[in-house]
């Protein structure tokens, strides 16, 4: 045992700042503080940077100085959600059990099956951890409950399944007053501030489309003999705008945009944007057909991004959405190229 953590100390992140010995093991006690390496590493998963590398190891971590009757909180091995947690108990005595989710945040990971009940059991078992409590109860997250059977876990390990607040800041309050919740800390939220926060992702993402539509704008202008002018560069912008739309101003304007479809959403969006594009700049009306029937698809696309990190459609509602409007938005897209490569040729 004291060989393994001489090696773990060689290797141990900043956020590990000690180590805590029980009759299970040797276990790491981490900071409650981010570090400034740990909000850099946060700013730069919010752009897309190694995004799906941002993961600890899952087992047990110790926070202050839990003993057997400290609480035992369970969370995903995603970084950022784990950051999220540990910054919220400072001056709390408990135990963290992190799960493999490969990477995820615990709703996609419960969504996905890694935050969940197998998983659960087995890393029970494997941190030995009704060795190190008393109390026999896990506290989860509430937007854990998906994945996880609450009956199954008991019967299998003993322990009590609890639903903690939505929010990590919650948690304290909800320690406090002796694991009871209101309903505040079980309403789950999408404020701007929340919307916003997944737009850079977004964005970087979608510069593969934005190449995509890039080349065929470019071939577009080929056939058409006309690639070197300056309207080039001019007649670009409303298909990069399209791309900003479904991006950026639909998720800014998501509560005020009828229905609860995230594709009709940025299809609403997108036509407005298509149609005063098209008042503006006095347009044939065969270019016109073309502009609406690509460049609100473009936006609706995009804007179908967004049903992962809202509260707005379940999974199934998520399925139901993709099932109609995947093929809706294609045939659109296709349509308006068709009639664009007929108007190149046909002039």
């Amino acid at each position: 045992m004291k060989t393994e953590k001489t090696k773990s100390e060689d290797k141990k992140p900043e956020w590990i700042t000690g180590w805590v010995p029980t009759m299970a093991g040797v276990f790491p006690v981490i900071s409650t503080n981010l570090s400034s390496g740990d909000i850099v590493g946060g700013w730069r998963v919010r752009w897309g940077i190694k995004r799906m590398d941002y993961r600890i190891n899952p087992g047990l971590y110790a926070a202050g100085k839990p003993d057997t009757n400290s609480p035992v909180l369970v969370t995903a091995n995603y970084k950022l959600t784990f950051d999220s947690l540990r910054r919220h108990l400072e001056n709390i005595n408990a135990w963290i059990l992190v799960l493999d989710t490969k990477g995820v945040n615990v709703w996609c990971a419960a969504g996905k099956g890694t935050f969940g009940t197998e998983e659960l059991i087995s890393r029970i078992k494997s941190v030995n951890l009704s060795s190190l409590t008393k109390s026999r109860t896990l506290i989860l997250p509430q937007l854990g409950a998906p994945g996880v059977a609450a009956h199954i876990v008991t019967a299998q390990t003993g322990f009590k399944v609890i639903y903690g607040p939505v929010r990590a800041a919650d948690l304290p309050q909800f320690l406090a007053s002796g694991l009871k919740t209101d309903p505040i800390m079980r309403t789950v939220t999408f404020t701007l501030k929340e919307r916003l926060a997944v737009v850079p992702v977004e964005l970087v993402q979608a510069w593969k489309m934005a190449f995509a539509v890039l080349v065929y704008f470019i071939l577009l202008r080929l056939v058409s003999g006309n690639l070197l002018s300056w309207s080039t560069v001019g007649g670009f912008l409303p298909y990069l705008a399209s791309i900003l739309i479904g991006c950026t101003v639909v998720p800014v304007l998501l509560p005020f945009v009828p229905g609860k479809s995230f594709a009709l959403k940025g299809w609403i969006v997108g036509t407005i944007a298509t149609f005063l594009f098209i008042l503006v700049y006095a347009h044939p009306v065969v270019d016109a057909i073309a502009y609406l029937l690509i460049l609100p698809a473009i936006s609706a696309y995009l804007a179908l991004n967004f049903t992962g990190c809202s509260t707005y459609t379940s999974l199934s509602g998520v399925k139901k959405e993709m099932k109609i409007a995947l093929p809706l938005l294609i045939f659109s897209v296709i349509s308006g190229i068709g009639l664009q490569l007929f108007n190149t040729w046909r002039t």
